[in-house]
């Protein structure tokens, strides 16, 4: 059962990350990842969710989404790991935990950190030595960024363009091939856990705001002065569904294309 949301995130952009149970490899496997994106395009559909980015890996997604306040993200999380948990263990006939019980939930500042959250989320399979460059690997929104489909799109292409202030279609494109290309040339494979393990990223008088919309909340959280980022002990909504790492290949997959 979805827990209640504990903060106010309406109008904010939200980076969100789901491990599989204790970090197994439950999507090693294209068709599970193919079936995420499936559900994921549902949760579009049914409630308006508002895609910015996203990977699947082989233990754990990454989304990025933008929060109306209608509750579609609550929603979307609940349908989407429900119905991945449900599928999978009736496949396997399996029993148990899918998900960890909580997802996190960072809120990222529109501007600059907004596109280097952006840029981080198509690198994940670089850092894990996977791919050699996102275009490889077909389970992000790297490649629908640069050419979006036709039909069945995840990713709000008006709405990337207008948070990255650039509107021309093809100045976008190539300032954001500019973005990665330059992020690829310097190497670096750290996980950066600011973008997960804070309640908030960004610059200070973003911070400042952020706390204080929580009103009394606001004396569980930390603030601190490195990077400008307000963290909690816990920083996640609740969800509770009870329904090794193997040679990823580029011929074990399939384009979004095919899941319809």
């Amino acid at each position: 059962m979805l827990g209640t949301n504990r903060y106010r995130t309406f109008g904010q952009i939200l980076h969100i990350t789901h491990r599989c149970y204790k970090n197994e490899f439950l999507l090693k496997f294209a068709r599970d990842r193919k079936r995420w994106l499936y559900w994921l395009y549902e949760a579009k559909r049914r409630y308006k969710l508002t895609i910015l980015n996203y990977v699947v890996t082989s233990n754990h997604i990454h989304l990025l989404a933008k929060d109306s306040g209608k509750g579609e993200i609550a929603n979307s999380m609940q349908l989407i790991a429900g119905r991945t948990a449900q599928e999978y263990n009736q496949r396997k006939k399996r029993k148990g935990a899918y998900w960890e019980d909580r997802y996190q939930s960072t809120a990222i500042e529109p501007g600059d950190h907004f596109t280097k959250c952006l840029v981080y989320i198509d690198l994940n399979m670089v850092r894990a030595g996977v791919v050699s460059h996102p275009q490889h690997w077909p389970f992000n929104g790297y490649n629908e960024i640069l050419s979006p489909p036709k039909r069945y799109s995840l990713i709000r292409i008006n709405m990337l363009k207008h948070l990255c202030g650039i509107y021309d279609p093809f100045l976008f494109k190539e300032t954001y091939r500019q973005w990665v290309e330059a992020e690829l040339k310097l190497n670096t494979k750290e996980r950066q856990g600011k973008w997960t393990e804070n309640l908030a990223v960004g610059s200070k008088d973003f911070v400042e705001k952020y706390i204080q919309s929580f009103g009394q909340s606001k004396r569980r959280i930390e603030k601190t002065n490195r990077d400008d980022k307000i963290r909690e002990a816990n920083n996640a909504y609740s969800i509770d569904f009870t329904s090794k790492m193997d040679t990823l290949r580029h011929d074990n997959s399939h384009c979004w294309m095919e899941i319809n």
